[in-house]
């Protein structure tokens, strides 16, 4: 695991931030979010970085019949959501190639910024039968913009 996600850091001033309420049906017994639910979060989060970046995921698809395929994905739990909380879900591209991709994603509460959850998923770009491709520039500029500066 790289040290990175061991120890998360501030979120980068580029992050696109999303809220989210922990609704009931996210909850187990005890009223703690279910572990599943910040993948759905993280996507979330993802979708609503490329509606910030001036397109929709689903435009992509359509438009280019293209796919973020999920390669990998790690989330670290760091302390506990309930019921009813408001979320904020930073996200941002931490890589970004001609054919992957990958995001980073924290998980605050909202009212008092705690530290929910951190964690990546690692995309790669596939046509409909499931061959790599390369991300078209259109796309790849706007995404690029909040990628950080390689050193």
């Amino acid at each position: 695991m790289s040290e990175r996600l061991r120890r998360p850091s501030q979120p980068p001033i580029y992050c696109r931030k999303t809220k989210i309420r922990v609704r009931y049906a996210d909850t187990d017994q005890m009223g703690v979010a279910y572990y599943s639910n910040y993948l759905v979060w993280f996507e979330v989060g993802r979708s609503e970085l490329c509606r910030q970046q001036g397109f929709s995921y689903a435009e992509m698809e359509s438009k280019t019949q293209l796919f973020l395929a999920v390669v990998e994905a790690y989330c670290r739990y760091h302390s506990p959501a309930f019921y009813d909380e408001i979320l904020e879900v930073c996200t941002w591209i931490d890589s970004l190639r001609k054919r992957a991709l990958s995001f980073q994603y924290q998980i605050v509460k909202k009212d008092t910024g705690v530290l929910v959850a951190s964690g990546y998923t690692a995309h790669v770009i596939l046509d409909k039968n499931g061959k790599p491709k390369t991300l078209p520039e259109e796309y790849a500029a706007r995404l690029k913009q909040v990628v950080p500066a390689q050193t």
